[in-house]
């Protein structure tokens, strides 16, 4: 964190503790299970305070994930509570990153979700770019399939589906490249191992629908805001893996990777340098998270 905190802070089971003091026993549901869903929130240093990006959309979408899985968590309020204080007590002054957890907290034997104890922890890190966003991605598409939505919910960022997406990675990884692409059990496009997917066709955005196994992205809807603002066409559909060969530029998203251009998937050349849609949509989102651009001044939570 910074100078000003003698170690960092984090919540866990309804007080804030040094991270090196919140344990959990061996024998926890959520460890043996993987019973838990998660966020991942950045908060941007503009040179005198943090903000937080889409700050209250993350906990509201942390709350509803909950409730799917059969879990209660804290208000929305009481979470970005919780947060804006970890920001003061840990003296942040740079970029960061927020990991808030609902989890199941008993310690019976049997993978059920219901009658185990809710549990909420948050956390923050120092984060700077998750993906190198000034040189173009090698991706792969990768042998691993995504989850289908009627295995574990794609939209719920299940802590347990997320064995999907490390195997995925690590694939990709181990064999030279950047970052994996996932289809669907259906053969299409379904998105990284923890990022949307965008390409870019005849001067449109294509992206796969709600309906592909994806999670529903912020970064998601914000770069679509974007599109809306700056003229370009989006469409979402189905995609083919072919049709990533034939793309004139692709780009990932997400809150960790924020805008990410590709430069080739599977050893196809998709680009030498970000193409002009990618670069003007990744330029407008970076001035918007760090303040530079009022228009998108909504997105942005101030945290003293």
């Amino acid at each position: 964190m910074s100078t000003s905190a003698a170690e960092p802070i984090a919540w866990l089971r309804d007080a804030y503790r040094p991270l090196e003091e919140c344990q959990v026993p061996i024998n926890l549901h959520a460890f043996q299970y993987g019973t838990g869903c998660f966020e991942g929130i950045r908060g941007y240093w503009d040179g005198t305070q943090i903000n937080g990006l889409f700050f209250r959309e993350h906990f509201q979408r942390l709350a509803g994930n909950a409730r799917m899985l059969l879990m209660e968590s804290p208000t929305v309020d009481r979470m970005c509570e919780i947060a804006c204080e970890l920001v003061r007590r840990n003296g942040c002054q740079h970029n960061i990153y927020f990991r808030p957890m609902v989890f199941k907290d008993g310690v019976e034997l049997g993978p059920i979700l219901h009658q185990q104890p809710d549990g909420y922890l948050c956390y923050l890190i120092p984060l700077q770019d998750y993906l190198d966003t000034s040189k173009g991605l090698e991706l792969c598409v990768s042998s691993w399939c995504r989850l289908s939505d009627n295995t574990i919910p794609t939209r719920a960022k299940a802590t347990g589906g997320y064995l999907n997406s490390a195997l995925a990675k690590s694939e990709a990884l181990l064999n030279g490249f950047d970052e994996a692409l996932m289809l669907n059990s259906r053969g299409y496009v379904a998105e990284g191992t923890s990022e949307n997917l965008f390409l870019v066709r005849d001067g449109a955005l294509i992206t796969p629908d709600r309906a592909s196994d994806i999670l529903e992205g912020i970064t998601r809807n914000a770069v679509i805001e974007l599109a809306a603002d700056l003229g370009i066409p989006v469409v979402e559909r189905s995609i083919g893996r072919t049709e990533l060969y034939r793309a004139d530029e692709v780009f990932l998203c997400g809150t960790g990777c924020q805008i990410s251009w590709v430069r080739s998937i599977d050893r196809r050349q998709i680009g030498t340098e970000r193409g002009p849609i990618t670069a003007r949509i990744q330029e407008v989102y970076e001035d918007a998270v760090y303040g530079r651009n009022q228009r998108y001044a909504h997105w942005l939570t101030p945290i003293a």
